[in-house]
């Protein structure tokens, strides 16, 4: 199967100056950092699925973790090579191009041993492009050590920023084109005149695919009181107003329904047990 490389690689080179750098970029991601700050610590060895330009992974690395950064596009690993460069973790962090929708996928050899990584992330959309996931949970599983943690943050298919944003200016099918997205998926645009498929799993579904090797932590909105990130220019119009509404949507992003009405939910998994000679999970003895 042809990997979806180019529509990113015409990204690459403005995606920090249309998002990272923006004052909505900053916001969305701050929220995620602080889940990623919660599941890893200095030591650790953690895998990142669609890295994009680094910044998480940079991020990671300054505070002591070494990051298998992945990314199916050439223009993206260059940018974060780069930018490992400059803030002085180049050592840290590790970088390689995949595809995740070819299968099997594998380890560098320096990151295979038998204790396993201690867990992995994908931010922002990056598992959107895979019809399923289960395959790749299954990779995973037989990766991560026992209590490593995935930290996954997918869009949604029920954004209420973006419906009413395109039925506010007569544009019902991309407003719902999350709705209606199905099994063959829908386009999105991803810059420079490019676009991807990609489909819009519910929380529920993706806990689902993730079962039974990975226990369920807790799931949290992020963007619910926030727009989209095409909405960047909204934001810098108002950013203190924008800003006082981050903070609100850090307090209810994790109460029912929020995860389930934002343009992305982060979830939360840890690794289980391996099951002890008796049949139950070791936590379940505990």
């Amino acid at each position: 199967m042809a990997a979806p490389a180019a529509p990113f690689d015409a990204a690459a080179p403005s995606y920090d100056a249309v998002f990272t750098h923006r004052t909505l970029g900053r916001l969305l991601r701050a929220a995620v950092w602080e889940h990623l700050d919660a599941a890893f610590h200095p030591g650790d060895r953690v895998l990142d699925l669609g890295c994009g330009t680094g910044e998480d992974a940079v991020r990671l690395a300054q505070r002591g973790i070494d990051v298998l950064a992945t990314d199916v596009s050439a223009g993206m690993i260059a940018v974060a090579r780069e930018k490992a460069a400059d803030a002085g973790v180049a050592e840290r962090v590790h970088l390689a191009q995949v595809d995740l929708r070819e299968h099997p996928l594998s380890l560098p050899a320096s990151w295979r041993g038998p204790d396993g990584i201690d867990g992995s992330f994908s931010s922002f959309g990056a598992l959107n492009c895979l019809p399923d996931r289960r395959r790749l949970a299954s990779t995973l599983a037989a990766w991560i050590r026992p209590g490593g943690r995935l930290v996954l943050v997918l869009m949604g298919p029920l954004c209420p920023w973006e419906i009413g944003w395109h039925m506010a200016r007569g544009q019902p099918r991309r407003a719902v084109r999350r709705l209606t997205a199905g099994r063959d998926g829908t386009l999105a645009h991803t810059g420079g005149g490019t676009s991807v498929r990609v489909w819009y799993p519910t929380p529920r579904r993706l806990r689902a695919e993730f079962a039974p090797a990975f226990r369920h932590v807790r799931t949290v909105g992020i963007g619910v009181l926030l727009p989209p990130s095409y909405l960047a220019g909204l934001v810098e119009c108002q950013p203190r107003a924008f800003t006082r509404l981050a903070a609100l949507e850090r307090r209810i992003a994790g109460r029912f329904p929020w995860p389930w009405l934002a343009d992305h939910y982060l979830m939360v998994l840890e690794r289980r047990c391996a099951p002890a000679a008796t049949g139950l999970d070791r936590e379940d003895q505990a």
